[in-house]
């Protein structure tokens, strides 16, 4: 049994929501491929294949999964079985003309964002009465709040998270390529308790100042600043966390940096708050680094909300006027990169709270020396 085989979601609460959301919109249908989103209303993670599957939604009728005939099984004994009714077709059946008929005919039609194209247009030749509109006006309103299930899990996957890098950080990396410690947080976010890794950045030295850099065959070096940014899943549900350390004594620049980072990072968590903007989340963060003169070299948003898909809503940006809600969850992450020569991340995943917000992984947040376990020197 995997760490969420206690967890129980209310699939049947979250479909009643979503077709009370259609009706408030003024929106026919909602049409969900294989996505997150079929797994929060449904509780089916359904393969996204050239084969439509698709769960149909209108506000006024049951909803029904259609999907291939091969993959009835695996969505029978999903909890969307037992749950909606489950209609599938046969190759070289035409599975948009089961859909438009599920779909009722014209109307405003919401689709999933990530529906692939093939689908959508298939979609628009059978019902070509209908309009398609974007599904994250319905769906984004439903899952951009947590409940208690889901905050539970998000914190597993932290504390998973929180444990790995103490792991893996106590071994040291000098000498190691980029590609194995990435392999060693994989393989330790599984140990831990995740049921599967998502990704893992190790950026060494000059690899550090690529947000996103792909970890590579470059040997970690005495000297080098390594940013680590890794994130598994439990019960579906993400972490991500970002720590920064040093092989060897860290020279007096990076201390500075980090220093700066770690205090942009922390205002940014005071600052978090019911009714708070989330642009100003983001300007909290920024303004910190600004004043330190590195304000250039901070190249992304502040944070990004966090759950069944890694990168969801709210997103911690200028521009954004969204006011945060007890239950929104998502990364505070603020950077600063030197290009060519290092940069420094600190990441952590939190919770609004009635009262402000709760960090769901604790690992030390201080410039750690790799190796620390053998003798642990916060700087």
């Amino acid at each position: 049994m995997t760490a969420s085989g206690d967890i129980r979601h209310d699939h049947a609460g979250r479909l009643s929501r979503a077709r009370s959301e259609l009706e408030r919109a003024g929106l026919a249908g909602l049409v969900v491929s294989p996505s997150a989103d079929l797994i929060y209303l449904a509780g089916y993670d359904a393969l996204p294949l050239e084969r439509l599957t698709a769960l149909v939604v209108r506000w006024n009728q049951d909803p029904v999964l259609l999907v291939p005939r091969l993959e009835e099984p695996r969505a029978a004994a999903s909890p969307a079985g037992g749950l909606v009714e489950i209609e599938s077709w046969p190759d070289g059946d035409d599975p948009y003309e089961a859909a438009g008929r599920l779909l009722g005919g014209g109307g405003a039609c919401a689709v999933s964002d990530r529906m692939f194209a093939m689908h959508l247009l298939g979609l628009q030749r059978s019902v070509s009465t209908a309009t398609f509109v974007s599904a994250s006006a319905v769906m984004s309103s439903l899952r951009i709040r947590k409940d208690a299930a889901e905050v539970t899990l998000l914190q597993r996957a932290g504390e998973s998270a929180d444990r790995t890098f103490d792991l893996v950080g106590g071994i040291g990396f000098e000498g190691s390529r980029e590609r194995d410690v990435s392999r060693s947080l994989a393989a330790t976010l599984i140990e831990t308790g995740c049921d599967t890794a998502a990704f893992g950045i190790v950026g060494s030295g000059p690899n550090g100042a690529s947000p996103h850099h792909e970890a590579g065959d470059r040997l970690i070096q005495d000297g080098d600043t390594v940013v680590l940014d890794f994130g598994g899943r439990i019960g579906g549900y993400c972490s991500d966390l970002s720590r920064t350390v040093t092989i060897g004594e860290p020279p007096p620049e990076v201390k500075e940096v980090h220093a700066v980072v770690r205090e942009a990072q922390e205002s940014a968590f005071r600052a978090i708050r019911p009714g708070v903007a989330a642009q100003d989340i983001d300007r909290t963060a920024r303004r910190v680094i600004a004043e330190a003169g590195y304000g250039d070299m901070f190249i992304h948003r502040t944070g990004h909300g966090i759950g069944l898909d890694e990168h969801e809503d709210p997103y911690l940006v200028e521009g954004n006027e969204q006011p945060l809600e007890p239950g929104m969850c998502f990364s505070v992450e603020p950077g600063i990169y030197l290009e060519g020569r290092f940069g420094v991340r600190i990441e952590d995943i939190v919770t609004v709270t009635e009262e402000g917000a709760r960090r769901l992984n604790e690992a030390p947040r201080d410039l750690l020396i790799a190796g620390w376990a053998v003798g642990y020197r916060p700087m």
